[in-house]
């Protein structure tokens, strides 16, 4: 038995079809034919579709923070979960999107990524998250590929939904990488009730840009293609192919400013006015549309309703802390299909509160569940310790001073290069490596998002706080000119300052990356904001004849255009990433590693043991003499660290929709800086120390080579390390503040503090009436017998010195003395009169014969005589007074040799007098 269908009409087309049918049934005959048609052709009516997206969650899964190692409220698709099971409720109709970046971006990623041991049933957890919410479709961002392609695949095909993307291609074959585009068959309610059947083409898109940040990864294997036209290609096959309407998951953001671009990576503003596209959800940049101010006053964008180009768009922020939420109507055209969409309105929905501090969604214990032994795997990976530091590190100022949490990046690449060239590449042992890197923490997720490693151990989660991403290290070898460029780029981050203003100037513009703000260690250089930038943040060059960078100094010497050198940064810059000038993936590259640079600073880390974080204060922002009131935003934990910046103050507490920020001044005064004050310091001496302004810059000087840079401390205290110096030399210590006033110079003089080394002196005898010997050029040398001074007298130029001395008894010890012309006296060298020369030989001019048995003859006066044969003593005596002696001996056979010695009372022995028995 079938049932009959029940047709259900609009109340307006009900009553005017009720009025016709009356009108024929009286005015002709029933036609059932016609009664049929006129009862099955109602319009049917409008449907109200509600669209939910998610963007950039990089495995924020959790509301946790790995890197703080605590509960984050204000992050985890775990309680984005709540809010789409909430939205679902109040909508018959519901589509689930995501723009993409998922499966990177947190130690949880990395760890599963590298670290577990994974089965090949074993499904991600981001993946296994998202299933379980169960999404309609997904697309790929550019950290998708971070841990290659492969895995991209793999992690992507464990999901229950689709991924799309139109603008990837194989290297090989030409065709799309990936599924381009679906068609979902979905059945929606309409305002009436009864079901309708739309077709909702989904296409996907990911910045062509991969191919430079990824490049190592995807190298020959893929290439991609421009967004737009990309989009232009493949959304007239999408509606042939059956679509109703078409929704782009689209991973890049929306900047007016690539309008009409090729190969834009924020390429949506554009893709908004390709025909045929109904919806745009996107991502990239971690913001919020409809909301972020960035959105405000720009041409074709309404930053409430959330549309651009007349097209309803949504940006669902980041980590999770925003459902997306589109309303749209679908109305059908005159064919009954589903064609005309209507924005009704988007909104976002945060997981927190950032006024009033208050959460607004709970987890969701079955997507906690779902993650625990990937949670639980991931503390245990970032709690392994790896070094220690005995001062804290934080990123709070790091995009207004230089900051201790990128030196200690830049000083571990550093490190390692130079290691790398001195074992390897023994052709660039003489060209300067410098270092880039950039604070990848600083504000960018809100006003937590900041680095803040306290004292004591440093573990792998540190590590991963430092350096956010899964970059891998290269080395490139650039022009002078090349670093100046590549730092006018980077001082693009910073407004212009009017120096006449009376009124707050904001110095930081937040829409410039933090990640893009490179600061170049190894090279001294300045800032002068009062300039306009020379570059945008798009790397377009948008004032050619302006520059910012002032004083670029090498070894404090201005660099040449045409020097050499290597600058060691990530595959990311070397690939092209940010755009910056000279850096195009085009440079030589020296050293192309394949370990990542993380991995890197958790070797350097490693190997110091100890880790003393400090910013050598290579840059500084140029002062300027009116000083006007600067302001920039940051966390308002930073506070509690302002004793160490007191150039910085605390002004007041900020909020915008997504963050609670605090406000602070910066002052760049100009006024003078008075000289250090420096201690005395000897040729002995491995430490300058001294007083200056409080955390000022210290340089000192041998004439123009910089020995050491360091900082002073909270009372203005430094205490460097530096090389031994020779007696003599001339040290300049320069003092430069954090608004970077310069002090004139302090000299001091390397005093002599080394003693001439012991004297040598040659023997003295008895008979001796002079004492020679060798110290130090023109010392002083002092003789004495005791107590007494027996003679002093100077040595010559070449440290000789000969003085006259009365004849000294056997034994008499005499200790000889230096001293140079600074006072230093040398170690005593001792020496005991004693006679070491030999007795001569003794006379015996009687022969002997096979009868003797006396032996006599002459020879030094007392003498002992000693008679021998062989080795055999055969008889002794001594040497009388008048120096004759007689000695006994037993008969000797004829033919033996006989040899008489003599031996004096000093033991020294005369040569043998050889007699043979006739």
């Amino acid at each position: 038995m079938t049932k009959k269908k029940k047709l259900v009409l609009s109340s307006t087309f009900s009553k005017l079809a009720i009025t016709v049918l009356s009108i024929g049934t009286i005015a002709t005959p029933f036609v059932a034919g016609a009664n049929a048609a006129a009862s099955t052709t109602s319009a049917p009516a409008a449907i109200d579709l509600q669209i939910l997206e998610t963007t950039d969650l990089h495995d924020n899964i959790m509301a946790y923070d790995y890197f703080k190692d605590k509960p984050d409220l204000t992050l985890g698709f775990s309680k984005t979960a709540t809010l789409i099971n909430k939205a679902r409720q109040e909508s018959d109709n519901n589509l689930l999107f995501d723009a993409g970046d998922l499966i990177q971006g947190n130690p949880m990623a990395d760890y599963v990524a590298k670290i577990k041991k994974s089965s090949d049933t074993d499904v991600h957890p981001m993946i296994k998250a998202m299933n379980i919410e169960k999404y309609d479709v997904g697309t790929y961002g550019n950290h998708e590929f971070n841990y290659g392609l492969d895995y991209a695949h793999k992690v992507t095909g464990q999901a229950n939904f689709p991924f799309v993307n139109a603008n990837i291609y194989n290297a090989t074959t030409g065709k799309n990488e990936f599924t381009p585009y679906v068609i979902l068959d979905k059945t929606f309610k309409d305002k009436d009730g009864n079901d309708q059947h739309v077709k909702v083409g989904v296409i996907g898109f990911a910045p062509p840009q991969i191919m430079s940040w990824d490049k190592d990864n995807l190298t020959g294997k893929v290439t991609a293609k421009d967004i737009v036209q990309t989009a232009k290609e493949f959304i007239p096959k999408v509606k042939a192919d059956g679509a109703d309407i078409v929704v782009a998951l689209v991973h890049s953001g929306c900047d007016i400013k690539t309008e009409g671009q090729d190969l834009a990576e924020n390429a949506v503003y554009d893709l908004s006015k390709v025909p045929g596209i109904n919806a745009i959800m996107f991502g990239h940049k971690h913001v919020n549309f409809p909301g972020a101010a960035e959105f405000n006053d720009k041409k074709g964008i309404d930053n409430v309703v959330g549309t651009i180009n007349g097209v309803p768009a949504v940006e669902a922020g980041s980590w999770g802390n925003n459902l997306g939420v589109m309303k749209l109507t679908l109305l059908p055209d005159s064919n009954g299909k589903y064609t005309n969409v209507e924005a009704k309105g988007t909104t976002l929905r945060p997981i927190y509160d950032v006024k009033t501090k208050t959460s607004l969604a709970v987890e969701d214990p079955t997507i906690v569940e779902a993650v625990k032994a990937d949670h639980e795997g991931t503390l245990a990976y970032v709690r392994g310790k790896i070094g220690v530091t005995d001062a804290p590190m934080y990123s709070y100022f790091a995009r207004v001073q230089d900051d201790p949490t990128v030196q200690i990046v830049n000083n571990a690449q550093m490190w390692y290069v130079k290691d790398f060239i001195d074992k390897n590449l023994p052709e660039y042992k003489n060209v300067p490596v410098l270092s880039a890197a950039a604070p990848f923490k600083s504000g960018r997720q809100g006003g937590s998002d900041y680095t803040n490693i306290v004292k004591g151990d440093l573990s792998i989660k540190s590590a991963n706080d430092l350096y956010l991403y899964p970059n891998t290290l290269k080395a490139v070898e650039v022009t002078g000119a090349i670093v100046k460029e590549w730092l006018e780029m980077s001082a693009g981050q910073f407004k212009q300052i009017d120096p006449a203003s009376k009124s707050a100037q904001e110095l930081v513009d937040n829409t410039f990356p933090g990640f893009n703000f490179d600061v170049i260690d190894g090279v001294t250089y300045q800032v002068d904001v009062t300039k306009p930038a020379k570059y945008n943040g798009n790397g377009d060059l948008q004032n050619p004849g302006s520059s910012r960078i002032v004083n670029l100094q090498y070894n404090g010497k201005p660099i040449s255009l045409d020097q050499k050198f290597i600058v060691v940064t990530n595959n990311y810059r070397a690939g092209g990433g940010g755009n910056f000038p000279g850096v195009n993936g085009k440079e030589k590259i020296v050293i192309d590693s394949i370990e990542e640079s993380r991995s890197i600073l958790m070797e350097y880390i490693n190997k110091l043991g100890t880790v003393s974080p400090t910013a050598d204060k290579n840059w500084s922002i140029v002062h300027i003499p009116s000083n006007p009131l600067i302001t920039f935003n940051s966390s308002p934990e930073a506070k509690a660290v302002l004793d160490a910046s007191p150039n910085i103050k605390y002004l007041k507490e900020v909020t915008d929709a997504d963050s609670i920020w605090g406000q602070y001044s910066i002052s760049l005064d100009s006024t003078p800086l008075t000289s250090p004050v420096v201690g005395a310091i000897g040729d002995k001496d491995l430490v300058i120390s001294g007083k200056s302004k409080v955390y000022a810059k210290v340089d000192v000087y041998n004439d123009d080579n910089l020995i050491v840079s360091g900082n002073s401390n909270s009372e203005g205290l430094f205490s460097l390390s530096i090389p031994k110096q020779k007696a003599g030399t001339i040290l300049t210590v320069f003092a430069t503040d954090l608004s970077g006033n310069k002090s004139e110079g302090t000299t001091v003089v390397v005093k002599d503090q080394t003693a001439p080394v012991k004297p040598t002196v040659a023997k003295i005898e008895p008979l001796s009436k002079v004492i020679t010997g060798k110290t130090e050029a023109n010392a002083t040398v002092t003789v004495k017998a005791g107590s007494k001074v027996l003679v002093t007298g100077k040595a010559n130029d070449k440290g000789l010195f000969t003085l006259p001395i009365k004849q000294q008894n056997l034994g008499t010890v005499l200790t000889i003395t230096a001293k140079d012309k600074a006072g230093n006296v040398s170690g005593a060298t001792t020496v005991v009169v004693k006679d070491t020369t030999p007795p001569v030989l003794a006379v015996v001019k009687d022969v002997l014969t096979t009868k003797t048995t006396v032996i006599k003859g002459t020879g030094e006066a007392n003498t002992i005589v000693s008679v021998k044969v062989g080795s055999k003593v055969i008889a002794t005596g001594k040497v009388s007074n008048n120096g004759k002696f007689s000695v006994k001996i037993p008969k000797q056979k004829h033919g033996v040799t006989v040899e008489i010695f003599l031996t004096d009372a000093s033991n020294n022995v005369s040569k043998g007098l050889k007699k043979i028995v006739k």
